[in-house]
């Protein structure tokens, strides 16, 4: 079974052009509802992972309470094949007289496009599960330190003209502070209403935690942040971090920089014992909040006062340098940068490329290269990296939200020679 080509289409006009003129799910300050039973669509559904994304999907959106029938997921393959149904877990979203749903898509098959409808609504909805093996080009993006302004917007809608598989978002989302319930259903909004690739498709999102995700930012439990964990609990159940396998192709690791929870201690072990265990996968790379190598904030200490990224350095970098990472996607100072590769704190060809540092809707001004040694290149810019993966190399290109350009360059394999630790 498929749904019709005329529903998708119709999905996509809506989405792209009018859907801002259809009534709307409204909140107030407390989160609450207001005419949106009326809705003929969830205004913030939005797709992620909870695990291998080569086989499931999770749909997940806020809303008032439904009858489970009403929310009901109904899909199919788009090209054509038996329809399967899937019901939903419902619980209250924290803060508000919403309703979390979410339905977790099992036993798909890689690299398949599939339709979906929720509940007896007319609205159809497509995604694409990732391939197997990494074949054709892998590519997807990564930005941080998002909100909700104007800005934001511009590049949701840069970003899905890219039409990339999926979207890393490094901390900082929608800028709740762990508080504001009608930030965060904002955010959910404009990614659900612009994050929709050329075919129909909803791009997934791939989160991690930053400090505007905790009410407190920083040494915090995880009940500091009620909105980051009741949407993510699903791929961060105990922790703030967490690894997606892409089949045998692709590992993101996704780090806390000290949020909800501490960077040394369990979570180094962690690190080490997930970079070990995929040490000889092509392409494994980190992502993380506040950047070992910043591009605004003081690198240096000051006084009593720790440099910017310094528990990643002393912590973190030399196993990403022991382990061959290639890349690690920084982000908290609000600029564009692109480092040297670092090793043992200097300049190697042999290093880490660290790139970021989360433009995504939040700006300042950066540091030169004449004035930070490590970097290669910076600019006051925002932005997001779009990631290609062909064979054994790999190009990250910076993108402002007009759409040029702004830098590139290419990654390849890390020698496994013996490499100098950053001590």
């Amino acid at each position: 079974m498929s749904f019709p080509v005329a529903s998708r289409r119709a999905f996509l006009g809506s989405t792209l052009a009018g859907l801002a003129a259809l009534p709307a799910c409204a909140a107030d300050s407390s989160g609450k509802s207001k005419d949106s039973r009326s809705s003929s669509r969830p205004d913030t559904l939005f797709l992620t992972w909870q695990r291998d994304p080569t086989t499931t999907m999770t749909i997940q959106w806020i809303g008032p309470a439904l009858n489970p029938a009403d929310a009901t997921i109904h899909y199919a393959p788009s090209n054509g094949g038996a329809a399967l149904n899937q019901a939903t877990k419902a619980r209250p979203f924290p803060r508000s007289d919403l309703t979390l749903f979410r339905a977790e898509l099992t036993r798909l098959h890689p690299g398949t496009t599939y339709d979906f409808r929720i509940g007896s609504h007319s609205t159809v909805y497509r995604f694409s599960t990732m391939p197997s093996k990494a074949t054709d080009t892998i590519a997807f993006v990564s930005g941080g330190d998002c909100g909700t302004g104007d800005h934001a917007v511009a590049i949701n809608h840069r970003v899905a003209r890219q039409d990339p598989m999926f979207a890393v978002i490094g901390g900082d989302l929608a800028y709740d502070d762990g508080k504001k319930t009608d930030t965060t259903l904002e955010f959910l909004r404009n990614y659900s209403r612009e994050m929709v690739a050329n075919n129909d498709r909803l791009i997934p999102m791939v989160p991690c935690i930053g400090n505007h995700e905790v009410d407190g930012g920083y040494e915090k439990p995880r009940d500091k942040a009620p909105f980051f964990y009741a949407l993510f609990d699903g791929l961060f159940p105990e922790t703030g971090f967490a690894s997606l396998d892409f089949g045998d192709y692709l590992s993101l690791i996704l780090l806390d920089t000290n949020h909800t929870t501490p960077i040394a201690g369990l979570q180094t072990d962690w690190l080490e014992k997930t970079l070990r265990a995929r040490q000889d996968h092509p392409n494994v790379m980190v992502v993380n909040h506040v950047p070992a190598y910043p591009s605004h904030r003081k690198f240096e200490a000051s006084g009593s006062k720790e440099g910017t990224g310094e528990g990643n350095r002393r912590h973190w970098v030399p196993l990403f340098e022991k382990y061959r990472v290639p890349v690690v996607l920084e982000h908290h100072d609000h600029t564009f940068k692109r480092t040297k590769p670092m090793l043992g704190g200097m300049a190697n060809a042999n290093g880490v490329l660290y790139l970021g540092d989360g433009s995504w809707g939040k700006l300042r001004a950066p540091q030169s290269p004449e004035s930070l040694p490590y970097l290669a290149a910076s600019s006051e810019s925002y932005h997001f990296s779009l990631h290609r993966i062909q064979g054994e190399q790999r190009f990250h290109l910076a993108m402002d939200e007009h759409g040029r350009v702004m830098d590139a360059c290419l990654t390849g394999q890390r020698h496994s020679a013996p490499v100098r630790s950053a001590g």
